[in-house]
């Protein structure tokens, strides 16, 4: 980085310094002709929409990932129930009521909290519990199959947790503010005095539009927070398969965890 900044400083006290001593010798122009301001804000202006594309599609990439994790993780999920099917009924119900519990704990825990790009510990308990089902089958076929499905969950739900974070460090963010904020200006200053309405009017939707592009990608940045968001249908289905799995052979008040997947109080 600091090579960067020094062959730009010297770019520029380059030009500067070819503008005071070989412009003279090689053009025939007088001092106060040359390049205005308003032939400076195209290029500007074309910086300032290149680097908004820019982030925006890195943006977009994190919350795609994001997206495909969260459906990931519902489908692996969907998988270790399927599974269960095959074990015996003692661990068979377990494992099925752990992952109505799951579900919920995702959905009414985790996602809030995935809004400032954190998790919660709510699902884990409930993961945790899928392992000592495990082990009490551990030498039957079904073993293998049921580790697989919460290995991919496991994976999926890592992934989504992740996206749930900034992938923009705010750096970055508060630089595309900055270039916005000079590009705006210097568009400003190049307006007419006089008969500038149609001017005015350009400036404004200009300014509207980039701002709108860095709010987007200020938003889509926190797939889990904000107005465009990734929504938790995917795992809310997901429970609500397993739940009607477990209710052919049992009743919902033998469920563990309450509505939002918490334990229940022995």
């Amino acid at each position: 980085m600091l090579l960067v900044i020094v062959v730009a400083v010297l770019a520029l006290l380059a030009g500067l310094a070819a503008n005071r001593w070989l412009r003279p010798l090689l053009l025939n122009e007088d001092d106060d002709t040359g390049m205005a301001v308003k032939d400076l804000v195209g290029p500007l202006l074309t910086l300032t929409v290149l680097l908004l594309a820019f982030v925006l599609v890195t943006a977009n990439g994190s919350y795609g990932k994001a997206e495909v994790a969260s459906r990931g993780e519902a489908r692996a999920l969907d998988q270790l129930v399927e599974a269960a099917e095959y074990a015996p009924a003692v661990q068979r119900a377990e494992i099925q009521a752990d992952a109505v519990c799951y579900a919920r704990a995702v959905r009414d825990r985790e996602w809030p909290a995935m809004a400032d790009g954190n998790g919660s510990p709510a699902p884990s308990v409930w993961s945790t519990d899928f392992r000592r089902v495990f082990r009490e089958v551990q030498g039957k076929p079904v073993f293998g199959m049921l580790v697989a499905a919460d290995n991919k969950r496991s994976e999926e739900r890592e992934e989504r947790l992740t996206q749930a974070t900034a992938s923009i460090p705010s750096t970055i963010l508060w630089f595309l503010l900055a270039t916005l904020v000079i590009t705006v200006m210097a568009l400003g200053i190049c307006l007419p005095r006089r008969n500038n309405r149609g001017q005015i009017i350009t400036l404004v939707v200009i300014t509207a539009l980039l701002t709108t592009t860095l709010c987007i990608i200020r938003d889509v940045d926190r797939p889990f927070g904000g107005i465009i968001d990734v929504k938790p249908t995917a795992i809310t289905e997901a429970e609500r398969q397993a739940n009607r799995d477990f209710l052919i052979h049992h009743t919902a008040a033998e469920l563990p965890c309450d509505d939002q997947g918490n334990r229940r109080n022995a």
